[in-house]
């Protein structure tokens, strides 16, 4: 039986020996990469994930349940001492290229030309560049030059 990033047996996999369905499976809904994008960016409480996505308060909830028990976003106490922290796990911000990946294709096909939309930059304020695949000999890799290797 297909089992999950947690090791956990999963019968619900969309498509079992797929990374993209996986993936998808985890974090495909727009809630969810909204609330991995906003921790990226600072956010910490569930007052602060509501406020800036605008997320219904139980769709919110369902979501970061979701996400710690996948191991993508963890628990901690504030330094308060008195709320709850919701923080990247490492395997959230393994996200940090899907995130600019698809912040690049919007910025490309979502946006009128010369319609203003937010930059993502450097700590110098450099807007970051496009993420490109490439080979191991540093060839750009596309659709054209790529395919999928089964699994046996």
């Amino acid at each position: 039986m297909p089992r999950d990033a947690t090791g956990a047996s999963n019968p619900d996999w969309t498509d079992p020996d797929c990374p993209v369905a996986r993936t998808l499976d985890l974090v495909g809904d727009r809630w969810s990469l909204l609330i991995v994008r906003d921790a990226m960016d600072g956010a910490r409480s569930f007052t602060e994930f509501q406020r800036r996505t605008g997320i219904a308060r139980n769709v919110l909830t369902d979501r970061l349940r979701k996400l710690t028990a996948h191991g993508l976003v963890a628990q901690r106490t504030a330094p308060s001492g008195r709320r709850r922290q919701y923080v990247l796990t490492d395997a959230g911000r393994d996200l940090f290229p899907v995130i600019v990946a698809l912040r690049q294709w919007g910025e490309r096909n979502a946006f009128a030309p010369g319609e203003t939309h937010s930059v993502l930059v450097d700590r110098d304020g450099n807007p970051v560049p496009a993420i490109a695949p490439t080979s191991a000999d540093g060839t750009a890799l596309d659709a054209d030059t790529t395919h999928v290797r089964k699994a046996p």
